[in-house]
This record gives C-alpha cells, sequence and structure tokens, in this order.
C-alpha cells in the first residue's frame, strides 16, 4: 500500500503547510526503510536458520544411518553370511535324509530319476593331479566271455587337501679330521632366517600368513599345533613374529624405492587401535598406505607405514624426493606436500560420496543428477581400463572432459541458485 497516496486522500493538501507534509512524508521514507530493512533481516534470519536446520536433519539421518544401518536390516553382513552357511547345511542334511527315505519307499523295479545338479566350476588346472584308474575285475564279457573292447572312459574329478603337517628337518654335517695338519673340516651351517631358530623357513611362513593373510590369532595357531603333538607357545610365536619383521625389512625398503619410482600414487590413512601398555586402554594410530596405480604397466604395488598419528609430517617424510602425481582425499595433511614438487588428483569417490549422503538421507532431485553424471564418467573409465596410455588419454579428452566440464557447469549453477549441505 502507497502511504503517500492514502495520507494525502485523507488530508487534504490545504490543511497542512508544506513544510509539515514534507516532515511527514520523511518520516513515511523513514518507517517505509526500516520496515524493509527488517524484513529483509528477518528473511536473512529465516534462510539461515532454515538452512541450519536442514544440515542438522541431514547430519542426523548421517549419524543414524552409522548407528543404526545395520540394525535396520534383518541381519547384519558377518551374522547373515554365518546364518546363510548354516542354513545351507540343514538344507543339504534334510536333502540327504529326503533321499534315503525315497529310496527305501520307492516299488521294485521304478527308474530312479537322476538327480539335478546345479553347474560346478572346473578345478584349477594348476593343481597337481592323482590319478586313480578303476579297471573292472575282468577282461572279457560276463554275458558270452569275449574280449573286452575299450570304447572311452568317463572322468571325474575330486577336490582333496592336505592339511597342515609337522616335520623335523634332520641336518647331518660329518666331520672329516686331517691327520697330517690336525684339522677338522666340515660342512657350513645352512643359512637361516633366524640364526639358531627352531623354526625352518616354511613353518616361519605359516605362522606369518596364517596371522596376517588368514586372521588367526596366535593362540589359534598355538592350538593347531597342539593338535599334532607340537607345542609351540604364543611367547614363541611372537617373538618369531618380531624376528621375521626384522628380517623382512630390506625387502619392504626395496618395495618403497620401487614405488618411488612410479609416476602416480595413490595415499589414503586409516585409523586402528593400539594398545596403550600401562594405562590398560588403547590409543588412536594410523595406517598410511601407499599404493601404485593400477593403470601404469608393471606390478602392483602397496606399502604401508605405519605412525601413531596422523600428522601429515608422515607423508612428507616418506614421500620425501619423490616428484610425481598423488591422488589423496581432500585431508589437509597432504597439502604441503603440493607445495614442492607434486601434483595433486582429487579422489571423485569422495566427492560422490557427499552427493550420496545427501540423497540417502532424503532424495534429492540434484544430488540424484551429480550422481547420473559421475556415473557416466566412471562408464568411460571403465571402458578405458584395457587401452593403451596414449588411447585411453585420448578418450579422457575427447568423452570425460566435456562430461567433466559439463559437472562442474552444473555444480556452478546449482550453487548460485540454491544452496546444497
Amino acid at each position: 500500500m502507497d502511504l503517500h497516496a492514502e495520507l494525502e486522500r485523507i488530508i487534504p493538501d490545504s490543511a497542512l503547510a508544506e513544510d509539515a507534509w514534507r516532515s511527514i512524508r520523511e518520516l513515511l521514507d523513514d518507517a517505509q526503510q526500516a520496515a524493509a530493512a527488517q524484513i529483509a533481516r528477518r528473511d536473512t534470519e529465516l534462510h539461515a536458520a532454515q538452512t541450519k536446520i536442514q544440515a542438522l536433519v541431514l547430519e542426523l539421518a548421517h549419524l543414524r544411518r552409522m548407528r543404526f544401518g545395520a540394525r535396520s536390516e534383518a541381519l547384519g553382513a558377518e551374522i547373515r553370511d554365518l546364518f546363510q552357511e548354516t542354513l545351507a547345511s540343514d538344507i543339504a542334511a534334510a536333502e540327504v535324509e529326503l533321499r534315503k527315505q525315497n529310496e527305501g519307499s520307492e516299488p521294485a523295479g521304478e527308474t530312479k530319476k537322476p538327480r539335478e545338479r546345479a553347474g560346478r566350476q572346473s578345478l584349477p588346472e594348476h593343481l597337481p593331479r592323482i590319478e586313480h584308474r578303476h579297471e573292472p575285475e575282468s577282461c572279457t564279457c560276463g554275458q558270452c566271455g569275449k574280449d573286452l573292447v575299450k570304447v572311452g572312459e568317463d572322468i571325474s574329478e575330486q577336490l582333496d587337501v592336505e592339511p597342515a603337517k609337522f616335520f623335523v628337518h634332520r641336518h647331518i654335517r660329518p666331520q672329516y679330521a686331517c691327520r697330517g695338519c690336525a684339522t677338522v673340516t666340515a660342512a657350513p651351517i645352512p643359512p637361516a632366517v633366524i640364526d639358531g631358530g627352531l623354526a625352518a623357513p616354511g613353518l616361519l611362513a605359516w605362522v606369518i600368513v596364517g596371522k596376517y593373510l588368514d586372521y588367526l590369532p596366535l593362540y589359534r595357531l598355538e592350538r593347531i599345533a597342539a593338535r599334532d603333538g607340537v607345542t609351540l607357545s604364543r611367547s614363541t610365536l611372537a617373538e618369531w613374529v618380531g624376528r621375521i619383521g626384522v628380517a623382512l625389512q630390506p625387502l619392504a625398503d626395496r618395495l618403497t624405492e620401487m614405488l618411488k619410482q612410479r609416476e602416480v600414487l595413490h595415499a589414503d590413512e586409516t585409523p586402528v587401535q593400539q594398545l596403550d601398555p600401562g594405562n590398560g586402554k588403547t590409543k588412536r594410530a594410523y595406517l598410511w598406505a601407499y599404493r601404485s596405480n593400477a593403470l601404469e604397466t608393471g606390478p602392483p604395488l602397496v606399502v604401508f607405514d605405519y605412525q601413531p598419528s596422523r600428522s601429515g609430517s608422515h607423508a612428507r617424510n616418506f614421500l620425501a624426493g619423490w616428484q610425481g602425481h598423488l591422488m589423496v582425499d581432500d585431508f589437509g595433511g597432504y597439502k604441503a606436500l603440493f607445495t614442492q614438487e607434486m601434483t595433486e588428483l582429487g579422489c571423485l569417490a569422495h566427492a560422490r560420496r557427499k552427493f550420496f549422503e545427501l540423497n540417502a538421507a532424503q532424495p534429492n532431485p540434484i544430488a540424484q543428477e551429480a550422481l547420473a553424471r559421475i556415473a557416466a564418467l566412471y562408464a568411460i573409465e571403465a571402458r578405458g581400463r584395457d587401452l593403451s596410455i596414449t588411447e585411453r588419454a585420448e578418450l579422457r579428452q575427447t568423452e570425460a572432459k566435456p562430461a567433466l566440464t559439463a559437472l562442474c557447469v552444473f555444480r556452478r549453477n546449482v550453487t548460485a541458485d540454491s544452496e546444497i549441505v
């Protein structure tokens, strides 16, 4: 509503002097400006409050999914797998019992229906084969007595395993003496990983593979050995693990040297719980992982660096002197590396995760569009995985770069039009 027109309609111009009218108009203008400023301020405060509420709702949904996501399903992944194994065992046992019952109740002379078998994968070719030939009891026909002629053979294979068995290497070194010069000669002692140790290389490999590859605690390895009457205490096993670590350190150093010869590396860190002796508690340490790029030639290399903290100095110390392209997330500890001769490669998976979490908390058309565009980039990369470096670069320039540019334009437009938390 125009306050000036309304006031002039109520009070004619002749009723007030010009100065009075001017004062009234100035007061009205000030009031209108104050009201407009107050409305704008309240709109800003309301927008900020709505943005904050949206952020809190998304954060709450994210935390609930992290805390209760596994419980919202019927069973957790590990428990579900465990019960699926039990269910499969029970079904197989029930089928055997049912088949036995049916065999006893089948009428005499009735043809037995062949059992349907699911498709079975062939056994690996690199496994050794032990052949067992099953010949008939007689080489003559049981009906007419004539000689049998081989027309073919039926071959079936069964997979077997020989459990770990313990045995002893006995090293005998005869000693020979020379009567002329009174010297004794014997063959040198064979080299060992642990000098004077009880364990042969095969046993040490069994311990390390069981502990770090099969995730078997030392007390379980102790029990496995005890079943064969071999006493291997946990303290002895732990000592072997420590000595093996020292023996393998040159190999780790060499892997680090080979890793730094690559032009593109990936780096990430993950927290682990470390025992805190004396306090009876655990503290947080970090396992830093560095690996080669899967698209580069040469064998894949992975090196782990165990450190007590997440300080970026650990990455700087590990990569000291290396120059190349480093693929990392947006963790600030890596930023100091890129002031040197390293080039930062951003991780698209971490950017995608934010859109995924936004859409998982509440269906969002903007997040869905971003996920679809990122999926198209992933599809282009999948097509170029088996191409040569030159062909892959051409594919990225002709298809991936325009798609990535369009994604950046989409993000800028969205940011300008609305606010994504």
